[in-house]
């Protein structure tokens, strides 16, 4: 009987607090390109053959941040690594991600940036050949960038029911940042990937 006067009592709060959440869905490939390459327009994957998949969660810490249209989150992930070489493996990533929001033409556009840690159980095999082209260093905890660009998917379709429901491209970027974490100066990865997320 407490247990499910606690779960109602939970429930409560999640439907009270509306849009607090955020939960996305999403899958990459890696890519050899530099970080700033891809950011100048270079895209492509290196094999078709390694993937990841990823499931965040998200918390909403700050609505318009500084009276802007910049929603702040505490994100939190899971990835899971589809390797050809070595056996797949598991990646956790835990970070800060500000939204820019951008309303137009009855749209939303979100631009968003987040910055923190990630974790993988082993070397991924795309930083490995990193490292290797540059006789570089290795870590399985590096620092973790999470660039994203998507719109609202209800506004866009006219659905009520898919509002606050985003569709979008994003980079899950690993580094050393130069060297400063665990003397990694090359062995990073960039995944260029596919998503979809929900506020709720």
């Amino acid at each position: 009987m407490k247990l499910l006067l606690l779960l109602i009592i939970l429930g409560l709060n999640l439907i009270a607090a509306q849009n607090n959440y955020s939960i996305r869905g999403a899958v990459g490939k890696p890519t050899l390109h530099s970080l700033a390459n891809i950011l100048l327009g270079k895209f492509g994957a290196y094999r078709d053959d390694l993937k990841a998949y990823n499931i965040d969660g998200g918390y909403l810490l700050k609505k318009d941040l500084f009276d802007l249209p910049i929603d702040l989150y505490l994100k939190g992930g899971l990835t899971y690594y589809e390797e050809k070489i070595q056996d797949d493996l598991y990646g956790v990533d835990i970070y800060i991600k500000a939204y820019y929001n951008i309303n137009f033409w009855k749209n939303r556009v979100r631009f968003g940036f987040g910055e923190g840690l990630s974790y993988t159980n082993r070397i991924l095999e795309i930083e490995q050949i990193d490292a290797q082209r540059y006789n570089d260093n290795n870590s399985h905890l590096l620092n973790y960038l999470d660039i994203s660009l998507d719109f609202d998917l209800g506004k866009l379709l006219k659905y009520r029911a898919l509002n606050e429901t985003y569709i979008g491209v994003l980079l899950k970027h690993r580094s050393g940042i130069f060297g400063t974490i665990n003397n990694v100066r090359h062995g990073g990865s960039n995944y260029e990937s596919i998503y979809i997320e929900k506020n709720f």
